[in-house]
């Protein structure tokens, strides 16, 4: 998880706007950085920087929408976006909404409606990041994994007891025993409802290995 300081990124052409709405983010302490072309921005972007976009629809070059387009279209974790806007476009505000945008404010707005929902999306930004943290370190325990403890760890999460996967991996219970053992040490996990837990919500449950594993 990034221990950055948040940024609030406002992308927009008018400058006059720009000095407006950095005042009023700047009131409540936050950091701002502003850019008057999306192009600018698209090509400093760091998805490590903890923060949001304030981004309006209409630009010279890049509009708002295309940036996003181009954002998602990396693969990369996205900052939460804040569309602002001049006019009340319906299909354009439900549209960028489903892309992934967190707002779309219509101008003028009150200040303190635009605050609340930049506060909203570093609540949600500081949200992923925990998450994608957690997944990560989830996923390098998992990694640690033997390919025959990676097979009983999957019937622990199927709920079947030592017997049964014995039974299925053609070894013996007290091989299965020792693997449980090694799984849980490696997961750092005390018990098998965390295991399960674990496993389940960080969605690694499936991966298979294809690789023929000795007893």
């Amino acid at each position: 998880m990034s221990t950055l300081e948040p940024i609030v990124y406002i992308i927009d052409d008018d400058q006059a706007m720009v000095e407006s709405l950095s005042w009023v983010i700047e009131s409540i302490g936050l950091k701002v950085e502003s850019y008057t072309r999306a192009q600018d921005f698209f090509e400093v972007y760091n998805p490590q920087q903890h923060g949001c976009l304030l981004l309006d629809v209409r630009m010279q070059g890049m509009s708002g929408p295309e940036l996003q387009t181009r954002l998602n279209e990396q693969g990369l974790p996205t900052l939460p976006i804040i569309f602002i806007s001049g006019h009340g476009d319906v299909p354009l505000a439900v549209r960028v909404m489903k892309a992934g945008a967190i707002d779309f404010l219509t101008k003028p707005f009150n200040d303190q409606v635009l605050l609340e929902s930049i506060n909203k999306a570093l609540r949600i930004d500081k949200s992923n990041r925990e998450r994608r943290q957690e997944s990560a370190q989830a996923r390098a325990k998992f990694a640690l994994l033997s390919p025959r403890e990676v097979q009983v760890l999957q019937g622990i999460v199927a709920g079947k007891p030592n017997k049964v996967i014995s039974s299925e991996l053609k070894i013996s219970l007290k091989t299965v025993e020792a693997h449980r053992a090694s799984v849980m040490k490696k997961m750092s996990v005390r018990s098998v409802p965390e295991l399960v837990k674990l496993v389940l919500t960080n969605s690694i449950e499936n991966q298979e290995t294809e690789e023929e594993v000795a007893i």
